[in-house]
């Protein structure tokens, strides 16, 4: 399987890259010039063409002949650098591509998920942080995953929770909905939100689906979680 991550040389990207490699997979990368050094402990396992993520003639490149595109949604900046990318890898992607992007649980595909009070204050803090910095425009990432939503491609949207460092504590579980019970620890360790992304490629459950995950090692999933059997993925559906 030949698969491209755009956003490879962040810490996310690096673990998605080492999951991949472990299967066996061929891999493309897209990241910053500047940013090309962190990738130099991979060698010669993987080809990473330098440049913006949301530069169409560099996705372009990167993902011709890819079976599967591992995106990281950045809301980096406020000149639309989620959507950007977004839209540059629905554009160029091959037409029967695995798309797999990430993101948070803000993202909500149908308005249909209820935040707690406390998700909604924090919500509002980093989108407030972010303007005020001009860091982030957390609402580009909505754009862009409202995109993708309204996209025939194959598409999966994984949404993270809170993440940590750490050994992996194996695939996590999911559910459709933030306020599932399942998801209430709020916690996946890095490693694990990576090697979800790198199962989605093959799982075609989570095609057009967006899960919402957290570590299969926490008490919320140990007290509600039901796995299903040989996945390692739980659903929990609304």
């Amino acid at each position: 399987m030949k698969i491209c991550i755009i956003g490879i040389s962040g810490k996310l990207g690096q673990y998605m890259t080492q999951h991949a490699l472990d299967r066996g997979f061929e891999v493309t990368g897209v990241c910053r010039p500047e940013s090309v050094g962190k990738l130099a402990h991979f060698g010669d396992r993987i080809t990473v063409l330098p440049g913006r993520t949301d530069d169409r003639q560099v996705v372009a490149r990167a993902v011709k002949g890819c079976d599967g595109v591992l995106t990281v949604l950045a809301p980096w900046g406020f000149a639309d650098y989620a959507s950007g990318t977004a839209r540059a890898v629905l554009d160029h992607a091959e037409p029967d591509a695995r798309l797999i992007f990430s993101c948070g649980w803000h993202i909500t595909r149908d308005g249909k998920d209820q935040y707690s009070l406390r998700q909604r204050a924090i919500f509002s803090l980093f989108t407030f942080f972010g303007w005020a910095t001009r860091l982030a425009d957390i609402s580009d990432q909505v754009r862009a995953t409202d995109m993708i939503f309204a996209s025939d491609t194959a598409w999966t949207v994984v949404r993270g929770s809170d993440l940590e460092e750490g050994v992996s504590e194996g695939l996590p579980v999911w559910a459709r909905r933030v306020e599932d019970p399942v998801l209430a620890s709020n916690r996946t360790r890095r490693t694990d939100f990576a090697l979800f992304m790198v199962h989605a490629l093959t799982d075609d459950r989570l095609v057009h689906e967006a899960p919402a995950i957290v570590s299969r090692a926490s008490a919320s999933v140990i007290e509600h979680g039901s796995v299903q059997s040989g996945q390692g993925a739980a659903v929990k559906a609304s």
